[in-house]
């Protein structure tokens, strides 16, 4: 089979009269090499149930059809989910028989086909992090991820604590499991060229969630105040939520957590100790 090139996607575009939208996070891969690479990386193998967001014009798709995956691609874009069924037909007969298009919006998607066990995909940068929270959250069959961010964005959720870019979605991320940065990709891969770095990120979900539902959104909210005013003392960050300093200072005592630290050093663990204790 033929993977697109920089010629395919430009032709494809032009068909569709599409003008790629920084508002939608448009970016394609025009690069054979890098699509396989990803898929390497991805650790695809024949059967695997794939989930895909933003399959855009069909390159990545085409890479995890050609190592034999079943893909499940969610697209926002009504034309591109309208002609990514007849470019896969064209250039991967067989494989169009295991590709599923879902046309909608991935923050809001609730119940996929099937139970994808892998989440692959060129994410559109301005929602990378509530893409995957949400993906997360709502598709507990996902085992492992590679995805493609902006650099920052990937450096940020595989921090940890203490780094200079650890944050909220650190924190927020490894509720679900442990993530690594996986490699750089190239600016010069991308049509049109973007205007920032790209990092591959890598996940694998943990053997259990580390707390309730109920917990994880605690989590989740103490998390947002403590970086929401990230330069403060915990004691003064979580004030407000937690009934006034002297009651953060009780409540982060019997965490085990030092009120006088900042958010930035504490684990995730952390901070599902300060939402448990009372």
């Amino acid at each position: 089979m033929t993977l697109l090139g920089p010629a395919e996607i430009r032709d494809l575009a032009e068909q569709l009269d599409l003008q790629p939208t920084k508002k939608l996070g448009q970016n394609f891969v025009v690069d054979a090499n890098t699509v396989r690479r990803i898929v390497r990386i991805a650790g695809v193998e024949p059967g695997d149930e794939v989930l895909e967001v933003g399959p855009g014009l069909g390159s990545l798709t085409l890479g995890l059809l050609e190592a034999g995956a079943r893909v499940t691609a969610v697209e926002i874009d009504q034309r591109l989910a309208t002609q990514l069924p007849l470019t896969v037909a064209q250039l991967d007969p067989e494989g169009a028989e295991r590709l599923t298009v879902i046309t909608a919006d991935a923050m809001k998607v609730a119940d996929l086909p099937g139970a994808p066990t892998r989440l692959v995909a060129n994410l559109p940068y301005n929602v990378s992090v509530p893409v995957l929270l949400h993906l997360l959250q709502t598709v507990p069959s996902l085992q492992t991820a590679l995805v493609m961010v902006q650099a920052e964005v990937g450096q940020r959720i595989a921090a940890g604590p203490g780094s200079k870019v650890y944050g909220s979605p650190s924190v927020k991320a490894a509720w679900y499991g442990s993530w690594s940065t996986a490699g750089q990709v190239s600016r010069q891969v991308f049509w049109p060229v973007p205007n920032v770095d790209s990092i591959l990120v890598s996940f694998a979900r943990a053997d259990s969630l580390p707390g309730s539902e109920d917990e994880r959104a605690e989590v989740f909210a103490l998390v947002d105040g403590a970086f929401g005013q990230r330069r403060k003392m915990l004691r003064q960050a979580l004030a407000e939520q937690l009934g006034g300093s002297a009651a953060a200072s009780t409540r982060l005592e019997a965490a085990g957590v030092d009120p006088t630290l900042r958010g930035e050093q504490l684990s995730m663990p952390d901070f599902l100790a300060i939402a448990r204790a009372r």
